[in-house]
């Protein structure tokens, strides 16, 4: 700490100097004509006149590293796209100019004119015909050789994270890649993206806990969303056929490697569809992501190897419980036999009364850790989903999927309720559960019984977590990797 405070200590008064000499250390008149992916490009294509032709380049960067020799030297320097070397030479660019460059400290930014030429290396290098400071910085980089390597650090100074660990700069461009891939692959189907409230009088769409805000003018409280849902279908009975919204959602709930309190999701819907349908185009679109993201679709997570190509398992949660849990059926048949179970094996159960939660209890722990190649479990009880339409075949489940890889949720669908009646009815069930101590089940919502009133197609609907998309696709073990800006405690 107190080498540190001298470095800033040292910086300052530097600073100080330079803008007593009349220096500009904040000037905004560098007009940049290429970025350094460009010029490398230029390199390959034609390196056979480079050098020759004197053609010249306006590039701009942070300095991250220099190598002096007197009155020449050698910079590292970087733009969005990529690292560059720079060679600066006194007779090149003036006494004056080499003067304040001699002052300058890596983490600068520098504006470089000139043209590219190659060492004796081979390697392609700017020759700086002209050098101006763009930004002096006050407080010094992080030891290059070390980075930042406290998890802690890289989360709350995710800035810092990004100049100096380039790992961290890919994730968030595959972060921003498979967004913007998963965008188009919507609008390629005919879905139409859309925005709905982030603040809701009622909180709905989800079993959760809500974010609670107050507003003043209307003099009402609102909750920050946990879901679209509701508002999504709305959308679907005025006549949007398709619609998305990738955006984020709030749940005052535990943080963990798998949660933060904002985060965000894909939700789609789409009319004359079901949750069969919906699990045929989630299998397309997971897979063509992780082509255009990665390369390929079979990629490395954790050191498992997962393929997302071809056609995935679908089995219920029933015959999983048996098949991969390994739970004698008899004992699914028999709500006691399942809570002496889970207390045998130290699984704890709290809503004991409930079937449907205890056999989801049961799954979590049994079944999903086991999860690890794409797998859709489907049959779930109609308890635990109550905006989900019922199955024909069987009335006490419902036509729902949930879609498990390397041991996690990633999304969430079913074919939707649209009989106000059956709707309506299952709200009365989840307000007699929050009345019974369930802070999660859900609020009855009856300006949306009332639009399903005036008739919505059948339709299936869907949400994918993005941060575990992206967790997968980047090999990150914990979600805060590919959050930019994670929740975390204050420091002490």
């Amino acid at each position: 700490m107190e080498e540190s405070s001298t470095l800033l200590k040292v910086r300052k008064e530097k600073n100080q100097e330079l803008a007593d000499a009349g220096i500009p250390l904040y000037p905004n008149d560098f007009r940049v004509s290429d970025t350094i992916e460009a010029l490398k490009a230029i390199t390959e294509t034609a390196p056979e006149t480079l050098g020759e032709d004197g053609r010249q380049f306006a590039v701009a960067g942070r300095m991250m590293a220099v190598n002096s020799f007197g009155k020449s030297a050698f910079i590292r320097f970087k733009d969005r796209t990529g690292q560059l070397q720079a060679y600066v030479q006194k007779n090149k660019v003036g006494n004056d100019t080499y003067s304040l460059f001699k002052k300058l400290d890596i983490g600068d930014f520098v504006g470089l004119k000139g043209v590219l030429f190659q060492t004796r290396t081979g390697e392609w290098t700017l020759l700086a015909q002209e050098l101006r400071l763009l930004s002096k910085s006050v407080r010094p980089l992080p030891e290059k050789f070390h980075g930042i390597k406290d998890p802690e650090k890289r989360y709350r100074q995710r800035y810092l994270d990004l100049i100096m660990n380039n790992e961290a700069r890919d994730i968030f461009v595959k972060r921003s890649k498979t967004v913007s891939i998963m965008r188009r692959f919507f609008e390629k189907r005919d879905f139409m993206e859309v925005e709905t409230p982030m603040m809701q009088p009622l909180p709905g769409g989800a079993e959760a806990t809500p974010f609670k805000t107050w507003h003043n003018a209307l003099g009402m409280e609102l909750y920050l969303r946990i879901a679209p849902e509701l508002y999504l279908k709305r959308l679907v009975v005025g006549g949007f056929e398709k619609v998305f919204e990738i955006n984020r959602n709030f749940r005052n709930e535990g943080v963990s490697t798998r949660h933060n309190p904002e985060f965000t999701m894909v939700e789609f819907y789409q009319a004359y569809a079901n949750y069969e349908d919906l699990m045929d185009l989630t299998e397309e679109m997971f897979s063509h992501i992780a082509r255009e993201v990665t390369g390929s679709d079979t990629i490395t997570y954790q050191g498992e190897t997962i393929t997302f190509g071809g056609k995935w398992k679908r089995i219920s949660m029933m015959d999983s419980l048996v098949e991969i849990g390994g739970l004698d059926r008899a004992i699914l048949d028999d709500p006691q036999a399942m809570l002496t179970y889970a207390e045998e094996n130290g699984i704890k159960v709290t809503k004991k009364e409930r079937t449907g939660k205890i056999l989801t209890k049961l799954f979590d722990t049994l079944v999903e850790p086991k999860l690890i190649q794409p797998t859709f479990i489907t049959g779930y009880p109609v308890e635990v989903s109550p905006l989900s339409r019922k199955s024909e075949i069987d009335p006490e489940l419902t036509d729902r999927f949930e879609l498990f890889i390397a041991g996690r949720e990633i999304a969430n669908g079913f074919s939707e309720i649209n009989d106000p009646v059956d709707q309506y009815e299952r709200f009365l069930g989840q307000v007699s559960q929050r009345e019974d101590g369930d802070s999660e089940a859900h609020i009855m919502d009856a300006d949306y019984v009332e639009a399903l009133e005036y008739g919505m197609p059948p339709t299936a609907g869907q949400g994918i977590g993005i941060d575990r998309l992206v967790m997968l696709l980047t090999d990150s073990p914990s979600i805060r990797e590919v959050i930019l800006f994670p929740h975390m405690k204050k420091n002490a």
